[in-house]
């Protein structure tokens, strides 16, 4: 069976890329290694090191001198398809749609004075491959995704208080899209596009006591505005084509508690505000509407606890557990985005290797909810359940000076 093309079949194609930028699940929280042992809990208020930049600039006013911190993580996420398509057009389930990507992330901060500090930031803060079997059941929804971003985030803090820090940034980021389906007689159709847009994020440290503080950060949306073209593999036909969308903002409550010389303990909430991201409008060159996609998210919650434990003056060990919440319904599941609900399981080591230089290492396990899907696009249903995980691997090298 060949699928017509049409106008529809270029929005729809299109429609992958904003479901691509917009998805829980692929917006990275994994901006250190420091924090992952913690499954990211309190990282609004643990300061540990320069990478409290992305999580709350305000926390630069802890750190103990200039500090560079370099790290990186390994990212596998594994998603499995069982279903039917209607009509019957053949194919399998797609193999392992996951792939393996690494997200690296520099940090850099500067004490200009006992009260101020500034710094640097670049990581991912988004980001995504997956990739289907050419001749999938599924292939006229999906083959490839992917996105690549990058955020370089300038910030400073200062320190108004004995007890009281405030902080802020801007955020200049670049995105770029890549998006296959197989579109019928035309061949296979690949969107393309790139933008870059900037935001900012605000944070405030609370130091209540000597051993414990409270730490609220915000980040904002950042609107961009995906210019590219619209290709396929058989026929000759290039379309110029933009999508507006805007990634969501979000902010996170912070707790940091050391308990004694050795314990210390962190807990995090934290809210994404994807409710903004209603519907998908794509337009051609001449500002024409070529579709509308009603996208219907749902604001989303994530929740973590973690702990410290410190051996000694050289090793500290770290664990913690999280619950992501998605903000996509069955309703409105996507091929691209076969995202639900996570748990986080997570640990981590510290190991000193002198005064000014520090090495971490974290894994994670993300146990992920089964995701049904019922999505009909250009006639054809596809059907069915899928299940995923996730396993995070990350290390980071930090240096005082």
């Amino acid at each position: 069976m060949l699928l017509r093309f049409n106008r529809l079949t270029i929005g729809l194609a299109l429609a992958g890329c904003a479901n691509l930028a917009h998805a829980a699940g692929f917006a990275l929280i994994e901006q250190n290694a420091s924090g992952l042992g913690n499954a990211y809990a309190g990282q609004a208020a643990s300061a540990q090191d320069a990478s409290t930049i992305f999580f709350n600039p305000a926390g630069m006013t802890l750190l103990p001198d200039s500090q560079l911190v370099l790290a990186g993580s390994l990212i596998y996420p594994q998603a499995e398809f069982t279903g039917t398509v209607s009509p019957a057009i053949g194919g399998g389930n797609g193999g392992d749609a996951g792939d393996l990507a690494f997200v690296p992330n520099a940090y850099f901060a500067y004490r200009v004075s006992p009260d101020i500090v500034v710094g640097v930031g670049l990581g991912a803060p988004f980001g995504l491959k997956t990739e289907y079997d050419s001749t999938w059941k599924g292939r006229t929804q999906a083959i490839k995704s992917e996105l690549k971003t990058i955020n370089i985030n300038p910030s400073i803090a200062w320190k108004a208080s004995e007890s009281l820090s405030l902080g802020a940034g801007v955020s200049f980021q670049y995105a770029e899209a890549t998006l296959t389906n197989f579109a019928g007689a035309p061949g296979v159709a690949t969107v393309e596009g790139d933008d870059t847009g900037w935001g900012f994020n605000l944070g405030a440290l609370w130091q209540l006591s000597e051993a414990m503080r409270i730490g609220f950060a915000y980040r904002s949306e950042v609107d961009q505005s995906l210019e590219g073209d619209l290709s396929f593999s058989v026929a000759p036909t290039v379309i110029p084509v933009t999508a507006d969308v805007t990634l969501p903002d979000s902010a996170s409550l912070s707790l940091f508690h050391k308990l004694d010389a050795r314990w210390e303990l962190l807990a995090d909430i934290s809210w994404t505000g994807w409710s903004d991201f209603d519907e998908l409008r794509i337009l051609n060159t001449s500002g024409g509407t070529v579709s509308v996609t009603p996208e219907n998210w749902d604001d989303s919650y994530r929740y973590s606890v973690g702990a410290n434990y410190r051996l000694d003056e050289q090793l500290m060990l770290r664990g913690g557990v999280a619950y992501d919440e998605t903000p996509v319904s069955d309703a409105f599941r996507t091929a691209r985005i076969p995202d639900e609900n996570r748990t986080w399981l997570a640990l981590g080591a510290q190991y000193r290797l002198s005064d000014k230089s520090v090495i971490e290492v974290g894994y994670a396990h993300l146990f992920i909810d089964d995701a049904r899907i019922n999505k009909t696009e250009s006639g054809i249903t596809l059907s069915g359940e899928y299940e995923s995980s996730v396993d995070i691997l990350s290390a980071q090298l930090t240096l005082g000076f």
